[in-house]
């Protein structure tokens, strides 16, 4: 009888849609529905990350062999390509953040993807390094989808699943750039056996999976998407006469643990202060003696658009850069490794059963174990929350990230030990280095919406952009470490470490 009443609840937290009252967002993950605004929202944020990757990562399983050798490269070239399209993606995070603070997540998310397909489009005119790195760059504006995404699920579910939507909507757009190995390998040799050389199928790919599939989601949602829980970007500001009453049509919000522990969010609206214009209210709780006053992420679905006074507050926060830091040793780190890592095992393992081919599947794996590890860390964050509040989400974040840093240097020392290094450990030891990098990444944007609420945009890039710095900074080490790439491994180990151990005794509100 337990087992069937876990199973029911499991099952309604996953289809049916609870409202927090004071703030409009869902404080459930109705995933397995496309019936309401917020799971539509949902899974449109991570399907519009998932594409970009794409066409942002689309060249490099096919870097090894095939466009190394038509264009000619060096191994220097590549290495520089890698770094060229990091730093674009850096620099439109940091403008995309402000820009979801005034216009929407959604309108932003359509509209990279759209700027993003140009170049995807313009692949096949490339004809050396140059124009290798003018496209890539260009294609570099796919990677700032991320902020856009993670935007979009903290303004529509509230903080006790927060942690999880977030990671969930990461974890599954991160793990395109596993399928954009798969894909991408697989159509190539598809058109090789068709008959194209090896000039014209790499180019053919790009025309026939990452600029249609860019701008078929782009109009998806445009046409499906829902700018915020109250409707309008510029209506987030107000709540609907109907909502206090109805809660959009859902059922009533559910009463947890948290509820009874003193949050307002789901009790009530004692008093409605000032009435707006087209039956558009604005709520205003009095709390009683015995009650808690709601945090940050209770209140708040609202974006504040960026000011000077906005901008310096929250640079000069601590907290932003405490998940920043963190995250830029993480996913600094894995983006360097989907850049690098199918390079790095067609160098390694080179010779008549090993080619392109299945150095591309290999590498895939690392993106793939997304679509479970950084939901984990998500789900870990939250759970912990329950317990231990934001510090033990900063504790799971930091601690996941340092063991991530331990393995990697194992894995860095071990080939540079042995002159053939097996497959099969290094294999294990980078999936180990994977499942910990993500899970990491998962319970640092379960610590994001807490640190400034008010400015989720902003905030968003800010960490977004420091992720991208740090692969820039390990696809240096990559660039001037060249095979075997052990030493890069174990010095990008130290480096993780070193800034993950120095983040710990960082102060972060309990609540």
């Amino acid at each position: 009888m337990a087992f069937k009443d876990a199973a029911l609840k499991t099952w309604d937290q996953f289809t049916h849609v609870r409202v927090n009252s004071l703030n409009g967002k869902c404080t459930t993950l109705p995933i397995l529905t496309l019936s309401s605004k917020y799971s539509r929202s949902f899974h449109l944020s991570w399907l519009g990350f998932w594409v970009a990757f794409l066409s942002w990562f689309a060249f490099s399983p096919l870097v090894p062999e095939a466009v190394k050798a038509d264009l000619q490269l060096t191994a220097a070239e590549i290495g520089n390509s890698n770094i060229v399209s990091l730093c674009a993606t850096l620099l439109v995070r940091v403008v995309v953040g402000p820009l979801v603070d005034r216009y929407g997540p959604r309108q932003v998310m359509a509209w990279l993807l759209i700027l993003g397909a140009i170049p995807s489009g313009l692949a096949g005119t490339i004809h050396n390094a140059r124009g290798l790195y003018v496209v890539r760059f260009f294609i570099g504006i796919l990677g700032g989808t991320f902020v856009p995404c993670q935007a979009w699920t903290t303004a529509f579910f509230d903080k006790r699943v927060v942690g999880r939507a977030n990671a969930l909507v990461g974890g599954w757009g991160n793990s395109g750039g596993g399928f954009t190995f798969i894909i991408m390998v697989a159509l190539y040799n598809k058109l090789r056996l068709d008959g194209l050389s090896m000039h014209s199928a790499w180019r053919a790919a790009f025309a026939i999976v990452p600029l249609p599939a860019l701008l078929l989601t782009a109009a998806a949602i445009l046409i499906f998407g829902v700018d915020h829980p109250y409707g309008r970007w510029q209506d987030r500001h107000k709540v609907p006469v109907a909502q206090l009453q109805t809660s959009d049509a859902c059922a009533p919000a559910l009463h947890d643990k948290d509820a009874e522990q003193g949050e307002v969010a789901e009790q009530k609206i004692e008093e409605i202060i000032t009435k707006k214009d087209r039956g558009m209210v604005t709520p205003e709780v009095r709390l009683s003696s015995n009650e808690k006053a709601p945090s940050g992420v209770d209140i708040q679905a609202v974006n504040q658009e960026l000011t000077l006074a906005i901008a310096r507050d929250v640079i000069l926060n601590p907290l932003t850069w405490l998940p920043s830091l963190a995250y830029m040793t993480t996913f600094g780190f894995e983006l360097a490794i989907d850049a690098n890592l199918a390079n790095v095992l067609f160098s390694l393992y080179t010779g008549r059963n090993f080619g392109q081919t299945k150095a591309g599947y290999i590498a895939g794996i690392y993106g793939l174990l997304n679509v479970f590890a950084r939901p984990l860390g998500g789900y870990l964050g939250d759970l912990i929350y329950k317990s231990f509040g934001v510090p033990g989400k900063k504790y799971l974040t930091l601690t996941c990230g340092a063991i991530q840093g331990v393995i990697s240097i194992g894995l860095g020392v071990y080939i540079d030990r042995h002159d053939n290094p097996k497959l099969a450990v290094v294999v294990v030891l980078f999936i180990i280095v994977a499942i910990f990098n993500e899970i990491a990444n998962g319970a640092n944007f379960s610590l994001v919406p807490h640190c400034n609420p008010n400015s989720n945009g902003f905030m968003t890039g800010i960490v977004g952009a420091m992720g991208n710095m740090g692969g820039v900074f390990y696809a240096i080490i990559f660039r001037f470490q060249p095979k075997p790439f052990g030493k890069a491994f174990w010095i990008s180990g130290i480096l993780t470490i070193v800034v993950n151990v120095v983040l710990m005794p960082m102060r972060v509100p309990h609540r």
